[in-house]
């Protein structure tokens, strides 16, 4: 297991930005106003030749809302399962009621700490730095996260703390590799919807930790959070993102940020879990994200949350308001759950790696032009007659058909139709491309 790093300290003192600085490039959501970050957000990183995981948290706040006090819970659970605590304090500000209070909850774990002063953006502010020694946790690293000042010293301590190699390391294993850059060929699921519709409620249940926090406040979620899980059938990423509700050109600040790593997080996913609310039915915002989701071109499994909160009818017809309204993602299966209870949950993992399976499927060239030319046999088309298709691609299956002229639309669609009842494709989208004979 990699070391793990975390980053802690009250609301805007810099946390986001000394991540952003160590991991090379802009991963965490960085706003002018506090709160921005909520939930641990965990990337990998490198120095000297040591791999290791840094964590970014949300503020710690001593006193505030039940948001607040979530958001802290997050920090504490990353300090107990860190190898180093990067305690980061503001030198333009002094130290405050909340950083004692910090300090204190710290020295329980001295040994794996670092005050790390931030804001020291040039010789002047050197002086303020030892006021930061009254804190009792050692001597203090001066550091402009925002120029990359003194960051280098800060990481030659970090790496000097971490265990050997080869040794045990502090912390939850599962959570380390939980929190890794979710590498390897593990396929990504995006979990996307609106806000509020109990994404991260499902995302947790499913990763068995509170990773994400969950609040009946819209907007709660601002990041993307990766989790590697092993599953029996194989691991798999789990990727709890931002909920949607607006087009991006319309959003600012740290919820236009929100969207555009949702839509990055959709676009590389193997897979794309789309949550919708039952019990406020198929809005039309569900109707623009479900083509979003459709357009990034991956097998999508629609779940309908908090099933329990409707009665026999509600339920008939929402149903067909799915039917009707999102007919575009016939393929997609639709699973009833409930994300709070657990009800039904248990069958969204054998959903997802059905549809990854069918995604990757691949059908031998012969085969698919016998298919095609019983199918043609059976119904003539009203266009351009397929002389000869070949499979080009997967994620999803990609099929070229070479034609004697343009292929209506209609006729396509009853082709993909005996592909995918003699293939048994399933649950993952076809594309077809035709290419006119030359004359």
């Amino acid at each position: 297991m990699k070391p793990l790093v975390a980053v802690v300290g009250r609301p805007n003192v810099g946390k986001s930005t000394l991540v952003n600085r160590v991991v090379g490039r802009r991963e965490a959501i960085v706003e002018e106003h506090p709160g921005v970050t909520r939930d641990r957000k965990f990337l990998p990183a490198e120095w000297t030749g040591r791999s290791f995981t840094i964590v970014d948290t949300g503020g710690w706040l001593t006193a505030g809302s039940s948001l607040d006090k979530q958001v802290s819970r997050q920090s504490e659970k990353a300090i107990r399962d860190a190898d180093v605590v990067l305690f980061v304090v503001d030198s333009a500000v002094g130290i405050t009621d909340d950083d004692a209070k910090v300090a204190g909850l710290l020295r329980r774990n001295a040994e794996k700490v670092l005050v790390v002063v931030n804001k020291v953006d040039s010789d002047r502010r050197e002086s303020d730095v030892w006021d930061f020694t009254k804190i009792g946790l050692g001597e203090p690293y001066p550091v402009s996260a925002l120029h990359g000042r003194g960051t280098g010293d800060l990481l030659d301590a970090v790496v000097s703390k971490f265990p050997p190699e080869d040794g045990p390391r502090a912390g939850s294993g599962a959570e380390n590799a939980a929190g890794s850059d979710a590498g390897g060929e593990a396929p990504a699921v995006a979990i996307v919807g609106r806000p509020n519709v109990g994404k991260s409620t499902l995302f947790n249940r499913l990763i068995g930790d509170e990773r994400s926090v969950v609040h009946d406040m819209a907007g709660t979620t601002r990041d993307s959070i990766d989790t590697l899980i092993s599953t029996p059938d194989g691991d798999i990423v789990l990727v709890d993102t931002a909920g949607m509700r607006r087009r991006a050109k319309e959003a600012a600040g740290a919820e236009y940020y929100s969207m555009v790593r949702a839509l990055q997080s959709l676009d590389r996913a193997r897979c794309a879990v789309l949550v919708l609310d039952a019990t406020e039915g198929i809005t039309r915002q569900d109707q623009r994200l479900a083509e979003r989701v459709d357009a990034a071109g991956g097998p999508v499994v629609l779940v309908l949350n908090k099933w329990d909160a409707l009665d026999a009818t509600a339920r008939a017809a929402l149903r067909l308001e799915v039917s009707d309204r999102l007919g575009f993602l016939a393929y997609a299966p639709v699973l009833t759950l409930s994300a709070l209870s657990g009800l039904g949950v248990h069958k969204l993992l054998p959903a997802l790696r059905n549809a990854i399976e069918a995604s990757a499927k691949r059908v031998p060239t012969a085969d698919l032009n016998r298919v095609i030319a019983a199918a043609q046999a059976a119904h003539a088309s009203p266009g351009g007659r397929v002389l000869y298709a070949t499979q080009g691609t997967v994620d999803p299956p990609t099929f070229t058909l070479f034609a004697t002229k343009t292929v209506p639309g209609p006729y396509l669609r009853y082709l993909e139709r005996r592909l995918r009842e003699h293939f048994d494709f399933g649950p993952t989208p076809l594309v077809f491309r035709v290419r006119r004979r030359s004359s």
